[in-house]
């Protein structure tokens, strides 16, 4: 039985580490070693059993259980069965040797196979356990590669799904820059043209013509500005700090809010895809403290160093509900799978003086990986 103190995995840690050096060892040289320290056990427990024997008061069959066993971990159970047999033909040797004395040969041959029966029982354990064991690393490897494959395959469909998202953005960002903005333009051109005609003519519509101008040139901005912030989606190698600092300028033109973007060190990143997940983060952050929090002002902050690159998101409003989970915000967790894409640590922090401060930090490492 093993002892409390002993994990319970230990035996099998045992068998599988004696199965793998041992057993599927390719050096020849290594099993000869294993093969003569085999034969020298049964020798030598002969020996010992020859030397304190006296008639037939001791018996040493279960010291043969070792070399019985390290047959059957080093070469099969083919040999393990010859290597049975020799223990009992030198057990009986050395007893009959040792001048013992049976009134038959029923004894003896009762021994015989009661000892040999033993260790065929020992030899069907063991063989069975590593075979067990072998079955069972097979298919923990075989399962290990399957999942390997299906988080490969998911991390590429996860790739593929962003990519077309992307790809789609900037489509409905042309069409809105390059249809809509430019109808809406035509628009405003026809009705200032109205708006004249009739003021020429004194007509009280021309006030009303006037409004639906502005009207429509409100139209055109707040176009213009979903257009540039889609027309952003990807960004550009070297061009995450130039485009944190057009979200910030976009963001307090669009919020009517002070909202401003510092960058230090060598914030400029290589990897496309990495600068927009950063990129889509900050922009996510924006969005939902300037419609959650009602602040005041919100800072943008981009700082590389030995560590890595930080990006922080700050702001002065009401900040996260007490008893809220802020864990429920689709925003939230779509920045959160963003930062988990890219290999990055995402973190929410309420400040003292208030508000709320989202965090992505990407470590030294997955920058150069």
């Amino acid at each position: 039985m093993p002892e409390a103190g002993l994990p319970r995995a230990g035996l099998a840690a045992w068998i599988k580490n004696s199965g793998r050096h041992l057993v599927l060892t390719a050096d020849p040289a290594r099993r000869h070693r294993l093969t003569a320290l085999t034969w020298g056990l049964v020798l030598a427990i002969g020996l010992v059993d020859y030397a304190i024997d006296s008639g037939d008061q001791i018996s040493l069959h279960l010291f043969y259980f070792l070399p019985v066993a390290l047959a059957v971990i080093s070469r099969g159970w083919k040999f393990a069965i010859l290597v049975a047999t020799a223990c009992v033909a030198v057990m009986l040797a050395g007893d009959l040797a040792a001048g013992a004395r049976y009134a038959g040969w029923f004894i003896p041959c009762w021994n015989v196979v009661i000892t040999f029966g033993n260790y065929l029982i020992l030899i069907w354990l063991l063989d069975s356990l590593l075979a067990m064991q072998r079955e069972m690393e097979e298919r923990v490897r075989q399962r290990t590669a399957d999942l390997g494959a299906e988080v490969a395959e998911r991390e590429r469909l996860e790739k593929e799904i962003v990519a077309i998202g992307q790809k789609e953005r900037l489509s409905i960002g042309h069409d809105l820059h390059d249809g809509l903005c430019q109808h809406l333009t035509g628009t405003a051109f026809a009705a200032r043209v109205l708006a004249e005609e009739l003021a020429e003519r004194h007509d009280a519509s021309a006030a009303k013509a006037e409004k639906i101008v502005g009207l429509v040139e409100d139209g055109i901005g707040q176009t213009r500005r979903l257009a540039r912030g889609l027309l952003l989606v990807s960004v550009e190698e070297g061009g995450l700090a130039a485009a944190l600092q057009e979200l910030a300028a976009t963001s307090a033109e669009q919020f009517h809010l002070a909202c401003e973007c510092h960058c230090s060190g060598n914030a400029d990143l290589p990897d496309t895809v990495v600068a927009s997940h950063l990129f889509h983060i900050a922009q996510e952050a924006v969005r939902n403290a300037a419609r959650h929090g009602r602040p005041r002002r919100i800072t943008l902050r981009l700082r590389a160093d030995a560590a890595g690159l930080t990006l922080a998101v700050s702001d002065d409003g009401t900040g996260l509900p007490e008893r809220g989970r802020p864990t429920e915000g689709m925003g939230l967790r779509i920045m959160a799978h963003r930062a988990a894409m890219i290999g990055a640590d995402f973190s929410i922090e309420t400040p003292l003086e208030g508000g709320t401060k989202i965090v992505c930090h990407l470590r030294r490492a997955a920058l150069n990986a």
